[in-house]
């Protein structure tokens, strides 16, 4: 039985990120081994240590949300209803289909009793716009409000999920930037929103000090509210554009980019920010076809002799279209 080993104290997030994928395989039991936890998945994820494990057949099986819904919506509805949702905190953000709009109030409450540690349930509403990409969101069950408190490789995030840009399933992505830092790395974090980027690598690395670079007045509040929750003295957050802010800071060791679209429009601002040896990890979507030599030449073309160290995959954010980052080393 395929299953993923992670240590207790990550075992809710990971359960919870499962769900929200429909990948947890109710049909079989935790197992629990001194530190470790062997969830039962039913398709194999990228970023998990994925492990064959025997494990005992569940005597109490929990439904999924289609199978709750199969006797309140229409065969014609089950079709079109949602297979899955992001969790931020305790808030699930759901896409539910124009023909389902009569439905959403059940289909909303309907996740909240499958899903106890969540309160709210939120439907998207168009997509993201605006100077800050932020989304449109609609109460459609549990609590009224859109603030939250999200956790995630040891640190804790205050936001509110409409106004602020985030992304929970840049999770593994940015453990995986932290674990490349470089004891004593002076860290520029361009488009830093709520500071999660900033905030995992002042709790997972050894780096000297981070700076964060953040347009949205908002997002920036509630960065220097994490900044405090989380008690780190190494984080620094700059409220401005980052053509403007940036330059003003000095070189740094090692740049992110994550910006929602068009980071390489910053490119110019990363070049001046960097010095030789400074590594930069530039994010971008591109078509699966196309991966990852779009994006490579993208970088290639305002920096001629980087050395490619790494092109990684970061999430799909729609059928055949991934966001990927491209680790690069200025020379």
């Amino acid at each position: 039985m395929k299953a993923i080993k992670v240590q207790k104290k990550d075992a809710q997030k990971v359960i919870k990120d499962l769900r929200s994928k429909n990948a947890f395989n109710n049909k079989y039991e935790i197992l629990r081994e001194k530190d470790y936890l062997y969830i039962p998945v039913s398709k194999v994820l990228k970023g998990f240590d994925i492990v064959e494990k025997k494990l005992t057949k569940s005597t109490k099986v929990e439904k999924s949300l289609l199978e709750a819904l199969e006797s309140k919506l229409t065969s014609k509805e089950l079709k079109l209803a949602p297979r899955s949702f992001d969790t931020v905190g305790d808030i699930a953000i759901i896409e539910i289909d124009e023909a389902l709009v009569k439905k959403e109030k059940v289909i909303g409450e309907t996740l909240l009793r499958l899903n106890s540690n969540l309160k709210v349930v939120a439907k998207k509403v168009g997509f993201h716009t605006g100077e800050f990409r932020t989304q449109k969101l609609k109460i459609i069950a549990g609590d009224k409000r859109k603030e939250t408190l999200y956790k995630e490789n040891d640190i804790k995030l205050k936001l509110n999920v409409e106004t602020c840009y985030f992304s929970p399933r840049l999770s593994t992505e940015r453990l995986r930037v932290a674990k490349l830092v470089k004891k004593g790395e002076r860290i520029l974090v361009m488009f830093s929103g709520v500071a999660p980027y900033p905030l995992v690598f002042a709790k997972n690395s050894e780096a000297l000090e981070i700076y964060g670079v953040e347009l949205n007045p908002e997002c920036h509040q509630f960065a220097l509210e994490n900044i405090k929750l989380n008690k780190v003295k190494n984080v620094k957050i700059v409220n401005g554009d980052a053509r403007k802010e940036v330059p003003k800071l000095g070189k740094f060791d090692r740049i992110l980019m994550p910006l929602p679209k068009s980071a390489e429009d910053f490119f110019d601002v990363a070049l001046e920010a960097s010095k030789k040896g400074s590594v930069v990890h530039f994010y971008d979507f591109v078509n699966e076809e196309n991966f990852p030599d779009e994006s490579i030449a993208k970088v290639k073309k305002v920096f001629p002799k980087a050395k490619i160290l790494d092109s990684v995959k970061c999430g799909q954010s729609a059928p055949g279209r991934f966001r990927i980052c491209i680790d690069f080393q200025v020379l």
